[in-house]
Order: structure tokens, then sequence, then C-alpha cells
């Protein structure tokens, strides 16, 4: 299914930081526009990690791997993102319109939705409950645009790390699916509604 784009999802140029975050544990949190040359060896290290293998990029070569982040730069319904905690890069994100993505085609897609991948690469300092953190960071990015209502996430299914994370981060479980191709995924949803109930009581400076 595919509709015009619209503006829900935040971009820029390679490189370019788009959104700052000051966190009282993880200290400032930039999150940068995926740079498919420069940002290479990060992801490279981080997709062929064994931890890694549901993210699916494993066997790509260096080449295919740039050029599979230099074709997604070049769209207006899918974005990649480096997320850096006090420089260093922590989170591999990328946000996508479900209605144009394959994921459209196994659910009913509301105006508001994003779609979103992560995969946690490094993390520095210890800090407690630092996947939480980095979830609010997240959703504090996305929730900036008054165009988006509702985050949607498809952890494979068998992936229990991924789904009991989800909970714990505050989103409500949906229905297995199975994504063109044979993936069996499970949905999970994220409000607005949610997202502010459950921030009301832990504001970040945003920049």
């Amino acid at each position: 299914m595919t509709v015009p784009s619209a503006s829900r999802l935040a971009s820029g140029s390679a490189g370019a930081v788009i959104h700052t975050t000051d966190d009282p544990a993880l200290g400032r949190v930039e999150i940068a526009v995926l740079d498919p040359i420069a940002d290479l060896d990060v992801i490279e290290r981080w997709v062929t990690a064994p931890s890694a293998r549901f993210w699916g990029l494993g066997d790509l070569s260096r080449q295919e791997l740039s050029d599979v982040y230099a074709f997604v730069d070049g769209l207006d319904t899918h974005h990649a993102f480096l997320i850096r905690r006090e420089g260093l890069p922590i989170v591999l994100l990328q946000t996508y319109e479900p209605e144009n993505d394959p994921l459209g085609e196994v659910y009913p897609v509301e105006a508001g939705d994003v779609g979103i991948h992560f995969l946690l690469g490094d993390r520095g300092a210890p800090v407690a409950g630092f996947t939480t953190r980095v979830a609010h960071v997240i959703g504090a990015f996305l929730f900036a645009s008054p165009a988006v209502e509702r985050i949607v996430i498809e952890p494979d299914a068998d992936n229990e790390r991924a789904v009991r994370r989800a909970l714990i981060t505050g989103f409500d479980l949906g229905d297995h699916v199975i994504l063109p191709g044979g993936k069996a995924a499970r949905l999970a949803f994220l409000t607005r509604d949610r997202w502010s109930r459950l921030t009301a009581t832990r504001p970040v400076a945003v920049r």
C-alpha cells in the first residue's frame, strides 16, 4: 500500500544532528541522520554481532550494507539515524511510515502511526535502566512531531527479550502476524496518550 508521504517523520542531511536531549543519567544524547559512509564502521560492527541476528543484515558485505543505507537515505518514507551518548554511538534507529512498508499489509494502519526498528549497540558507562532511558529519548524524538499519534513495533515473535523490553517501556502488545517474506512477528503499540501519562513526572531538556 502506497500513499503520499506525510510530515510524521523527521529527517535531514546525512550526518546532521536533528534532536538533542539532556538526560540526568545518560548525559547529552544526540540523534543524527545516519551517514551511510562515515558511520559504516560502527553499523557493520553492530549488525554482524551474534546478538544482532534478528536484525537480518549480518550476512551482507560491507558494500552491500552501505548500499542499503544509502538507499534508505534517499527515501521520504523511511529514515535511519545514529544515536550518540556523549559522543559515543549507542543505537541504530530506523523510522518509517507503516502504510509504505510491508508491515502495512498485515495490520490496519491508523493516521499518525510511525513504525520503528532500533538496534542497541554500545552503552558507555553503566546506568541503571539504560534501555528504558534510551526508549524515553526515542519516544520524545518521535512524539515531538504533532502528526505522530502512535509508535508501532514488530519484534520477532520468538525474540523474547525484545518483547519483554517493549512491555517494560510502556508498549501494549498486539496480534501475532506473519510479515511478507515469512517473518513471524508480535505487534506492539505506544499511543501518544499513554506516552504522555508515562512521562508526566519525568521531564527532560530537549533542544
